[in-house]
């Protein structure tokens, strides 16, 4: 019994020498690349993230009303100032809803207050509507006392230039 035990990891032992053995030869970039065919992964490589976008101004629209998403103003003035900005293509712009971080300032229908900052920016985003999809970016904060959004003009760099 011992003997067939002993012949198994004598025959495992030469596996593993002709293992290192083959391998020695082998040119890493190749098995690499083979390595992503056989997942279907590209060949490409992967980009490192662009820098954050620089600010440079900002303007806001104040008022909500607890617990609202609604335009408590017609935002023409700032919709007016974030398309006379967007039209640089370098430009990129951030919409930022905010709530005042009070019991009675959430989404009446989730009881989330990131919820209903969500809802501010986008409602100030779709008002914005003529700026590129890309060029927009909508986050949320919750800070004491500031139920607005926040629009944040930003130098996005040379590559965004079309």
């Amino acid at each position: 019994m011992w003997l067939i035990t002993l012949a198994d990891l004598a025959l495992l032992l030469v596996g593993f020498f002709v293992l290192l053995q083959a391998n020695h030869h082998l040119d890493p970039r190749r098995l690499a690349n083979g390595m992503r065919e056989g997942f279907g992964a590209s060949a490409q490589p992967v980009s490192t993230p662009a820098p954050p976008a620089m600010p440079l101004a900002a303007n806001a629209l104040g008022g909500f009303a607890p617990g609202s998403a609604a335009l408590p103003a017609p935002p023409d003035a700032l919709v007016g100032w974030a398309r006379d900005a967007a039209r640089d293509p370098r430009v990129a712009l951030t919409v930022t809803g905010g709530t005042d971080g009070t019991p009675a300032d959430v989404d009446p229908s989730t009881g989330s207050a990131a919820v209903l900052a969500a809802d501010r920016a986008r409602a100030v985003a779709a008002a914005l509507g003529q700026v590129a999809p890309g060029r927009v970016l909508v986050a949320t904060t919750n800070r004491p006392g500031q139920r607005r959004v926040t629009v944040t003009l930003a130098f996005a760099g040379e590559g965004n230039a079309r």
